[in-house]
């Protein structure tokens, strides 16, 4: 190996160095790729996506979620966002779910989302127009489960 940057008259480099000196033009070409291919996305548009993201958490939803007090099993168990230990005696938020986290943590990301963090669990929104998406949503799981189970007991 060293023959061949002998004869080429350079420097064998770093890969990690060398990916982040090519990483922003290989990004922008495949960014020019994609611009000149006409993908077919479905029933899914950008637009929807920029529509349909998750609104935050409706406030009276938030001032409800159950303050709790550590007890003495749960001391040792950690906030899922700033991995710090409960304490005993400490409160903290319960979500639906029962995931618990510090006040701290989970009132901020309430105000910009309206799922817990670990297992996305939405709770209501003040926006009517993301609450009839999700229950659209629902509606075609349910729909695509009962036809997935309408399938297999035919089919078995």
């Amino acid at each position: 190996m060293a023959i061949y940057f002998d004869e080429h008259d350079c420097e064998p480099t770093n890969p990690e160095e060398q990916y982040r000196q090519n990483a922003l033009p290989e990004l922008a070409r495949c960014r020019s790729l994609m611009q000149g291919l006409d993908i077919d996305s479905g029933a899914f548009h950008l637009s929807d996506w920029d529509q349909h993201l998750p609104s935050p958490a409706a406030k009276t939803a938030v001032q409800t979620l159950p303050v709790v007090v550590i007890s003495p099993e749960q001391a040792g168990l950690k906030c899922p966002v700033c991995l710090l230990e409960f304490e005993e005696q400490e409160t903290v938020r319960e979500m639906p779910c029962k995931h618990l986290f510090h006040s701290s943590c989970i009132l901020p990301w309430l105000r910009k989302a309206n799922s817990c963090p670990l297992c996305r669990l939405e709770l209501p929104t003040d926006n009517p127009e993301y609450e009839e998406f999700k229950t659209d949503k629902d509606k075609r799981k349910q729909r695509e489960h009962r036809l997935e189970y309408l399938h297999v007991a035919m089919y078995t």
